[in-house]
């Protein structure tokens, strides 16, 4: 969805276009990618320990790594570009999530603030290029660009997504529906003359929201939030990274075999596109005016119904207690330490008045009980159900999935221990 444009060279370097031909197989990997970036950062903060900022702060040094690497090269080369593209997909995911579930930003603000950054990426790269297609990426200030603008799509893209869903209450799979039938539009419009540089834009920041709603019903557990609604495959956040880690992998093999997806390449084999009818983009434009009023609608009106989603505050303090240890009697007692380990990290700190590494062991508690939903809810759905109200306790006491603000250190301890005694 882009047009080859011929814009002067303003400064810089030379090179052949950095970045790949927009043919099937760059939508195919790039959602292979947005998927990874959902699942893997989750499974990746759970496993390091380290609480989700820290995490941040790995990956965004593991981006500057890789992307180094990327802008030495003088041309395309399908396997550091889409390296860089995984990692700027699990960094950009970290980002926004730390807004969320550390600053407590709505996600609604979160994404206001990421529109209006990715608008001044693209006001800037404008002002001094003359054009945002990914077809004139042949300096070293235009793939700089290229990059942030890439960054902060993938923030946008995990907030909006994230809205989306605590908008609507929607389940993993029927949350996959909107993205997928929005980009499907987007393309039936470039089809008809829309312009094809806003286009791609606006298809590769939808691709996010459709990589992580994939990803999630993949790795969610088959227990449907809401009767009727299609449930996840339950496949984990580890295994669901790892097929799709697979998939790109040899995506990127037959890429650099073909080199199929290389610009120089595909215009020597394809005719040149039809030049662009400005009556069509002005109707185009139009279209794509009536399809966010649409979208709009769609969401307001999905709001307005009963559902159960992240956003409505739930009391699970009316389900069974149990003697201690008993809940997590079925459980694997290497899970279990794990659970007790974070939960007495957290209660050590707030105890000795470190209210950030207290909320950090929570977030991490938080997230280590979810990931392992999928495999301890069938043990003993009474068990799961009990730790999984004094755990709801608990994050309330921080703040964290509720909309209060965070407690008392006194409070926080106080459902601390009462978690920890549940679990023996």
């Amino acid at each position: 969805m882009t047009t080859t444009t011929e814009a002067r060279i303003s400064s810089g370097r030379l090179m052949l276009n950095k970045v790949p031909e927009v043919t099937i197989w760059f939508w195919v990997i790039k959602i292979l990618c947005t998927t990874v970036g959902e699942s893997f950062a989750d499974w990746i903060n759970m496993k390091l320990g380290v609480g989700l900022v820290n995490t941040a702060w790995i990956f965004t040094a593991v981006f500057v790594v890789v992307l180094a690497v990327q802008l030495r090269l003088k041309r395309y080369v399908p396997f550091p570009y889409w390296l860089t593209v995984v990692v700027v997909s699990v960094t950009g995911t970290l980002y926004t999530d730390i807004l969320t579930d550390q600053l407590n930003v709505p996600l609604w603000i979160s994404s206001a603030v990421f529109s209006v950054l990715l608008a001044a990426v693209f006001g800037v790269w404008w002002a001094r290029e003359r054009t945002l297609s990914i077809h004139s990426v042949t300096t070293l200030p235009r793939e700089s660009f290229y990059w942030l603008a890439v960054l902060v799509t993938f923030a946008l893209g995990t907030a909006t997504g994230d809205w989306t869903l605590e908008l609507t209450g929607w389940s993993p799979g029927v949350s996959v529906l909107l993205p997928l039938g929005l980009i499907a539009a987007i393309t039936a419009l470039w089809k008809f003359g829309a312009n094809p540089v806003l286009s791609f834009w606006l298809a590769y920041i939808l691709t996010r929201p459709l990589g992580a709603n994939i990803g999630d019903w993949l790795a969610s557990p088959k227990v449907a939030q809401n009767p009727g609604d299609p449930t996840g495959l339950a496949l984990g956040t580890f295994t669901t990274s790892l097929i799709f880690l697979g998939l790109i992998l040899a995506t990127v093999i037959y890429l650099t075999v073909t080199r199929s997806d290389v610009t120089e390449t595909h215009d020597a084999t394809h005719t040149p596109q039809i030049t662009a009818n400005p009556r069509r983009e002005r109707f185009a434009l139009a279209g794509f005016g009536l399809l966010a009023v649409a979208t709009a609608s769609l969401l307001i009106w999905a709001h307005n119904q009963p559902h159960v989603g992240p956003a409505p505050e739930t009391d699970n303090t009316s389900a069974v207690q149990m003697a201690p240890g008993v809940a997590v009697k079925k459980f694997p007692p290497a899970k279990v330490s794990a659970l007790k380990t974070l939960a007495s990290t957290s209660l050590k700190d707030a105890r000795s008045g470190n209210t950030t590494g207290a909320h950090t062991a929570a977030q991490s508690l938080r997230d280590l009980w979810d990931a392992d939903q999928a495999s301890l809810q069938p043990l003993d759905q009474t068990g799961w159900t009990s730790i999984d109200a004094q755990m709801d306790k608990v994050l309330k006491t921080f703040g964290i999935d509720h909309s209060n603000p965070p407690m008392s250190p006194a409070q926080q301890e106080k459902e601390l221990k009462a978690l920890l005694t549940d679990m023996g």
